[in-house]
């Protein structure tokens, strides 16, 4: 027979390991570059499909910062967005996608996932979706394309 202090021990290793399981499942999925100037995370459509997936990246230190539309109320310049099969763009953005704790993203390498690929190099980044439309970050230039 099970006592009460079996039961409370078990429940209670029971709820560590969930709040350890959901705490990975929270934890974002991107990257930083190394020089911690550009962080992208990825948002998935709760797993059903990736086709509302989107890809986000923040650059920290640009030389220029592009004048904010009329209609933008926020920051504007920094956040760089794009769908999984849709085309990519600057966003009006109050908020960033940058966190310390996102794994570096070495020069010469490349992150892929939902039809997004972005490689790191020491010249900027470059991100595309599988419709090749995407963006290329540098302190000194940003394009999208």
């Amino acid at each position: 027979m099970i006592g009460p202090r079996a039961v409370i021990l078990a429940s209670t290793l029971l709820a560590l390991i969930g709040a350890g399981a959901a705490s990975a499942q929270d934890r974002p999925i991107g990257f930083l570059t190394p020089s911690k100037n550009i962080a992208c995370q990825f948002f998935a459509d709760n797993g059903q499909t990736n086709d509302k997936a989107v890809l986000r990246c923040d650059i920290m230190n640009m030389e220029a910062r592009p004048r904010r539309p009329a209609d933008c109320e926020l920051d504007y310049g920094h956040a760089f967005e794009m769908s999984a099969k849709g085309s990519a763009g600057r966003i009006c953005a109050g908020d960033t996608v940058m966190d310390p704790s996102l794994p570096v993203l070495a020069y010469g390498e490349v992150w892929q996932r939902a039809g997004f690929t972005c490689r790191s190099e020491q010249a900027g980044l470059t991100c595309f979706n599988a419709m090749q439309r995407g963006f290329t970050l540098a302190r000194a230039e940003q394009k999208v394309f």
